[in-house]
């Protein structure tokens, strides 16, 4: 059965976005780009919210500029192709290979995992990964610790008094002093 993942940015304080509305700490340096690049190609669908959809526009048309670099062009190439379902009530219309979601997310994800696939189904944005996180649909968190407090804004584990165990399976720390941690959901 597929996994459902859940990877992103994070402040040593517990925010994906500060109280500003800005997350430009969060730019990957070379080595935590690679990172996001290994996690990408394991990834057969990427679910995600509308304002990470918005935000992640960018990408759809990144590989037409010619200042980017290979590590980027190769995000791209990657990113283009990989089918994306958009959870939004006010969208009606998506760019790329995406599309609105016609379900609820527990209908979504189980769809998509009875699906003949062994990739990853990945959650982008945390109003979304709260969602799937109290349905105990996620099987995996993917936090990229970088080493900011920011003092508030929108957290990663927002979580409505449901408790999770979980297994560290992997710790990575890179030069630029970001750790990555995977944790699996012990079921």
């Amino acid at each position: 059965m597929r996994k459902v993942t859940y990877s992103m940015g994070v402040s040593l304080d517990g925010y994906i976005v500060g109280p500003d509305g800005r997350f430009d700490w969060t730019a990957p340096d070379d080595e935590v780009f690679r990172l996001a690049i290994d996690e990408i190609r394991g990834v057969g669908v990427h679910l995600m919210g509308r304002r990470l959809y918005e935000t992640m526009l960018y990408w759809e048309t990144a590989d037409e500029d010619p200042s980017l670099d290979d590590a980027m062009l190769e995000w791209t190439a990657l990113w283009k192709p990989l089918p994306k379902v958009v959870f939004s009530s006010t969208l009606t219309e998506l760019q790329g290979n995406a599309r609105l979601a016609s379900g609820s997310l527990a209908e979504e994800i189980e769809r998509l995992r009875a699906e003949p696939a062994d990739d990853e189904i990945a959650i982008g944005g945390a109003t979304l990964a709260v969602q799937a996180a109290d349905l105990g649909l996620i099987d995996e968190y993917r936090p990229r610790v970088f080493p900011v407090l920011v003092g508030g804004g929108i957290p990663f584990f927002t979580r409505h008094e449901r408790r999770a165990d979980l297994e560290l399976i992997e710790t990575r720390t890179f030069t630029s002093k970001v750790v990555a941690l995977r944790y699996q959901v012990v079921r």
